[in-house]
């Protein structure tokens, strides 16, 4: 709704003065704008004199989408964790329980966990890929 784009604005013009007076500045390459409804105007916003530009891109570091799909963020975290998995057979010349098993909460874990709140799997095919 125009009402809405005009309010969001209004609030980057204040975060843009309030910025300049203690000093600070925006990279104003940084800031995009995601679209989440099919067929919406696309509205571009100002940050002081920057236009900010549309995004499908990483957001905190995941992938996402118009339609919010996942599928792509749980195909890339599957493969870091197979590639971790991979480093770890190719390094760990002992094949003991006892040397294994605390690798993997130490470095494949954290990468399924990551942001799991946001993005966890929803369809059968990425939970059974992860």
């Amino acid at each position: 709704m125009p009402e809405g784009w005009d309010a969001i604005q209004r609030d980057m013009d204040k975060l843009v003065k309030w910025a300049h007076g203690n000093l600070l500045r925006f990279n104003k390459a940084k800031p995009k704008v995601l679209h989440l409804v099919k067929g919406n105007a696309q509205d571009r916003y100002r940050l002081g004199d920057g236009q900010t530009e549309s995004s499908h891109a990483k957001n905190l570091g995941l992938l996402e989408d118009e339609r919010l799909d996942m599928t792509k963020q749980c195909a890339l975290t599957a493969q870091k964790s197979s590639c971790i998995l991979g480093c770890i057979k190719s390094s760990v010349t002992s094949r003991s329980r006892e040397w294994i098993l605390p690798l993997y909460p130490a470095l494949v874990r954290p990468h399924l966990e990551c942001c799991i709140q946001l993005w966890g799997p929803q369809h059968r095919k990425d939970m059974d890929l992860l």
